[in-house]
């Protein structure tokens, strides 16, 4: 049994699947640039619908906004782990689309023919949240699946892809200012009713690649995988570790030899030493020799064991990112209603306040990402002779960098503006004769780090975890965000607490101007900084996934992927 291996000969002599590349890749962008337009168009605003159509207070809707984000961001586990076991990628994405378009419908209704009914907009909000949760984990995945890893020139461009495909999210971001416009000047149910419209038709046009696409099917349950692996281990607890190979079982479960079969090379994980303990469950005492099948609940693959540890290695990489996605949490709520304080005008015209968030964040988005891609990786690859310039962990690095100075200078504009209140003697006014244009800065730094750190998490958790998770893997990724925006409900309640102890509470009332918001920055500016320091501990003993790659059985050629 343990020098069983997957047979490659039928590998080798299967004729090689068509890859659409980027004629397949654009199509799947189309629906993920409405998606995303209309998410963008919803959340952007929807703090000013809370407080001025629904009369909530800052707090109350700056806390309803975060769950109603993180529970959009979390509903994403649950639909990779469906994508990956029961129904592919594909039909998962159609199916959620349609409850997408059906929540983008039901919250029109809700804001024209239902007169702003409050429980029927929740309601609407939460549709969202289920067709968030089947297509956000699947369709970054499904695209990048039509680039040909063993093609040099495709793994290339796919390098640059999560760029550009970070930048068609930034474009959709930046395009949702419009329908902010619209929904403060013509009224909530048309812009509704637009982002609706280009849901339906983005709906369409995915539909009409149907033939150009390379679709994978369920691979089986990585949750039952991963479980067998622990329980294997605790069955065998009291078995010796030991460094020779010829006691461990390399056999592979159907489900993988028929998805492994299914490419035209097969890609296995090396067996590597870092979480030496889970290797108990690859190891075959008397009892697994004496059987004449395998238990996969007491003796797994060595494939199995090393998808566990790369779940493991990237843990800490998750944990240490919360903390960036608690200070993205703070761009949709008071930011916000921080810059509606501000004089707005160009001439005549008021800038909404979140279509100048929605516009500066997107331009400096987009100019971050092209002299990353186009200047600074062909630069840094000289040197480095990297790929990609970086490692994907400097990348999101420095990113996390720019949120502690991006806190600093939030915090910065914040004593600005509350000392210019005083001077006029407007600390009971709502309003604050100071330019919209001091937020330029923090909304420079919310962009570039978001160029570094979004799109680095996107590629990071696509390529180091088991093809048969990548969905699972990219709604890891997601659930970042609904993690922080819920860990900033629980950063606000405690400020709360803590200063209203103190004698007064930070963040209460109406009036901006009667805040504190300036010491809260400043705890997330420590907080950011503390955060920072752990995840460059975690960074440093992070190993890469390690892959083999075998085109025929004579032939074992590892792609040895382990950085600095």
């Amino acid at each position: 049994m343990a020098n069983n291996r997957i047979d490659t000969t039928v590998l080798h002599n299967q004729p090689s699947t068509p890859r659409g590349g980027w004629h397949a890749a654009i199509f799947i962008i189309c629906v993920e640039f409405a998606d995303r337009l209309a998410y963008y168009g919803l959340t952007a605003n929807l703090i000013q619908y809370l407080t001025k159509v629904l009369h909530q207070h800052n707090v109350t809707a700056a806390k309803n906004v975060n769950t109603w984000v993180g529970v959009s961001s979390l509903f994403p586990l649950l639909g990779g782990f469906v994508a990956d076991s029961y129904f592919g990628r594909f039909n998962t994405i159609v199916v959620s689309s349609v409850i997408y378009l059906l929540g983008m419908s039901w919250l029109t209704l809700s804001t024209s023919v239902l007169k702003n009914n409050s429980t029927l907009f929740f309601v609407g909000l939460y549709i969202l949240s289920i067709g968030e949760g089947g297509h956000r984990p699947c369709v970054q995945t499904f695209a990048a699946n039509q680039f040909d890893d063993d093609s040099p020139e495709e793994k290339i461009v796919k390098s640059s892809f999560f760029n550009y495909w970070f930048m068609g999210l930034v474009a959709a971001g930046t395009g949702s200012s419009i329908v902010v416009y619209i929904e403060e000047h013509f009224g909530w149910a048309t812009g509704l009713g637009v982002l609706t419209g280009a849901v339906a038709i983005a709906l369409v046009l995915f539909l009409m690649g149907i033939r150009r696409y390379k679709k994978d099917g369920p691979t089986g349950s990585p949750i039952t995988s991963m479980a067998q692996v622990f329980v294997a281990v605790i069955r065998k607890w009291r078995v010796e570790t030991t460094p020779g190979p010829h006691i461990y079982c390399f056999e592979e479960d159907e489900n993988t030899v028929s998805h492994l079969q299914s490419q035209q090379k097969c890609h296995s994980l090396a067996h590597t030493g870092q979480f030496r303990l889970l290797d108990k469950a690859i190891i075959i005492d008397k009892m697994d020799a004496s059987s004449k099948t395998r238990n996969p609940w007491r003796l797994c693959s060595v494939t199995q064991v090393e998808e566990v540890k790369l779940v493991l290695r990237l843990f800490p990489i998750w944990l240490t990112c919360l903390m960036f996605f608690v200070v993205q949490a703070q761009l949709h709520t008071f930011n916000i209603k921080q810059s509606e304080t501000m004089v707005r005008f160009i001439g005549h015209f008021e800038i909404p306040s979140a279509s100048l968030l929605g516009v500066a964040t997107g331009v400096f988005n987009i100019s971050a990402l092209l002299i990353y891609d186009r200047v600074f990786v062909p630069f840094a690859r000289k040197y480095t002779g990297h790929p990609s310039g970086i490692t994907v962990l400097q990348r999101i690095g420095f990113g996390l960098f720019l949120s502690v100075l991006n806190m600093i200078v939030a915090a910065s504009v914040e004593v600005k503006r509350i000392g210019i209140a005083k001077e006029n003697h407007l600390l009971d006014s709502p309003k604050t004769p100071m330019s919209v244009w001091w937020m330029i800065p923090q909304y420079f730094i919310f962009g570039v780090s978001d160029a570094f750190v979004i799109a680095g998490l996107q590629q990071l958790f696509y390529d180091e975890v088991a093809e048969t998770m990548r969905s699972l893997g990219a709604a890891a990724y997601i659930s970042l965000q609904g993690f922080g925006t819920l860990a900033s409900n629980v950063v606000i309640s405690v400020v709360e607490v803590v200063s209203s102890r103190a004698g007064e509470k930070w963040l209460a009332g109406r009036n901006l101007n009667r805040a504190h918001l300036d010491s809260f920055y400043w705890v997330l500016a420590a907080l950011c900084a503390v955060n920072l320091c752990i995840y460059l501990l975690a960074a440093k003993y992070f190993i890469y996934k390690q892959v083999h790659v075998v085109v025929d059985p004579s032939v074992d050629t590892a792609d040895d992927r382990n950085e600095v």
